[in-house]
């Protein structure tokens, strides 16, 4: 079966995360976006934990429901959590999050005990912040609970990731020291795309995932993975990342099969799968454009470069003298191993969605790239994303059609049409084709989408269709 996921966000003990972030609020958001695993998020928390620990139980697959809807398929829990350490390394203050995946309320429990006893303050926040290196934090985390998963979090964004110019590392083995090759996967962030990623060489042999980081239930979903295997278990997330390391240079047949089976058709997520094997069957990506640290910039000077125009015109600000901060998109470019061109990235339909591979690297799951329904509503209407018309648009259509993302991904548009508006509709096949705009964000401004190029564009959809009746 395929299953979308969305394995990294925050509850509400974390720094500015919505207090809607409960168990409750979570499997809710989760239900209506149409994910079927759902991360804990924050397990470090004492308080958390608790509550964790009251309202979910762990159903002997490696993964939790709640337990008032034991019988319930969708959507289970996994227990994730981000850790932040700060550290010093090299002559260099190292600032890294990761994400920490594990199999049983005891091994999180246990793990929280070990990082108390080496000094750890984890009451201070969900996602704490801690003294540890990387190579310390993972023997610890290995030898508490071999069966642990360790996922370097957004690894591009400047501040805070494995990659990050301003406190991160040129490899993950300078980072990971002995413990780099149980690094199964990465995550790329919101402003980068697994295309970005394909260009790092010590990547090619582990799994690209995307999640939302989300600090608010609409924020859930905002980017997943969608995974295909037989049952949903923990050992089954973590078989499929291990699937998704072989190396470029061999292709296996059952790899091949997959690449023209996902060159043809998107398998509805309804729908039986084939495969025999549990593996990435595709990610569903934020454009990365519209990432806060896509391209290099001042935000107080509003300066923004691309990577071209930083290596002409350098890395200091033009209009006050301060170092800019650089972008995910110049610090791929620093230090890549092979360029787009290398890569050879294809884009082609599949059932009216354009999806991307490359040909570099075959056995790679390809990519989607969408935009959140609430932008697409808000942006056709005419409404702020936070509007009561905007919200009552994106309940229905939910609600009437299956979850947030069998509205992006499979609905009908005409029977979108019939339960919203022409210009919904028109947005949505518009996103679909990727045929929209980007002003690309920077030093932590968010980059804007816009689906309609003009206002005579959009004038040419008949607004005449909308139901009156809606609100």
């Amino acid at each position: 079966m395929q299953i979308i996921t969305d394995l990294h966000l925050h509850s509400r003990f974390s720094r500015a995360v919505s207090p809607q972030m409960t168990i409750e609020g979570i499997s809710g958001w989760a239900e209506k976006k149409g994910i079927g695993l759902v991360a804990t998020g924050d397990w470090t928390h004492p308080m958390w934990m608790r509550e964790i620990a009251e309202k979910l139980e762990v159903d002997g697959s490696g993964l939790l429901h709640i337990r008032s809807t034991a019988h319930a398929r969708t959507p289970q829990f996994l227990l994730s959590t981000e850790i932040s350490c700060i550290y010093s390394q090299g002559g260099k203050t190292r600032r890294v999050h990761t994400l920490v995946w594990v199999p049983t309320i005891n091994s999180a429990q246990k793990i929280c005990r070990e990082l108390t006893k080496s000094g750890c303050n984890l009451l201070s926040d969900g996602r704490p912040i801690i003294g540890l290196s990387l190579i310390q934090l993972a023997e610890l985390i290995f030898s508490a609970e071999p069966q642990a998963l360790i996922v370097p979090a957004h690894i591009w964004t400047p501040w805070f990731s494995v990659y990050g110019k301003m406190g991160g590392f040129e490899s993950l083995d300078e980072a990971f020291g002995p413990y780099a090759k149980q690094i199964y996967a990465v995550e790329t962030g919101l402003s980068s795309s697994p295309d970005m990623n394909w260009r790092i060489k010590e990547l090619d042999s582990r799994s690209i995932v995307s999640f939302s980081d989300a600090h608010s239930g609409a924020k859930l979903g905002r980017e997943v993975t969608v995974f295909d295997m037989p049952d949903l278990t923990y050992k089954n997330i973590a078989e499929a990342l291990l699937q998704n390391t072989q190396n470029t240079q061999t292709v296996r047949k059952s790899d091949s099969q997959k690449i023209r089976q996902s060159e043809s058709t998107i398998p509805r997520l309804s729908e039986s799968s084939e495969c025999s094997e549990p593996c990435i069957s595709y990610t569903i990506e934020f454009y990365p454009e519209e990432g806060k640290y896509h391209y290099t910039g001042h935000r107080d000077c509003n300066v923004r470069l691309t990577p071209d125009e930083t290596v002409s015109k350098g890395t200091t600000c033009p209009a006050c003298g301060k170092p800019l901060t650089q972008g995910v998109m110049q610090r791929v470019e620093e230090i890549a191993s092979r360029s787009d061109k290398e890569l050879r990235v294809k884009g082609y339909m599949s059932n009216s969605l354009r999806m991307f591979k490359t040909e570099d690297q075959p056995y790679r799951p390809p990519f989607i790239m969408l935009v959140p329904l609430q932008e697409i509503i808000a942006e056709a209407i005419g409404s702020a994303v936070t509007s009561k018309k905007t919200q009552s648009h994106y309940e229905i259509l939910t609600s009437a059609l299956g979850g947030e993302y069998n509205v992006l991904l499979h609905a009908d548009l005409k029977e979108i049409t019939r339960t919203s508006t022409v210009e919904i509709a028109d947005g949505i096949r518009k996103v679909r084709k990727g045929d929209i705009v980007i002003d690309p964000g920077y030093d932590g401004v968010f980059g804007v989408v816009k689906i309609w190029k003009s206002e005579n564009e959009k004038s040419l959809v008949d607004k005449t269709k909308e139901q009156l009746g809606l609100f």
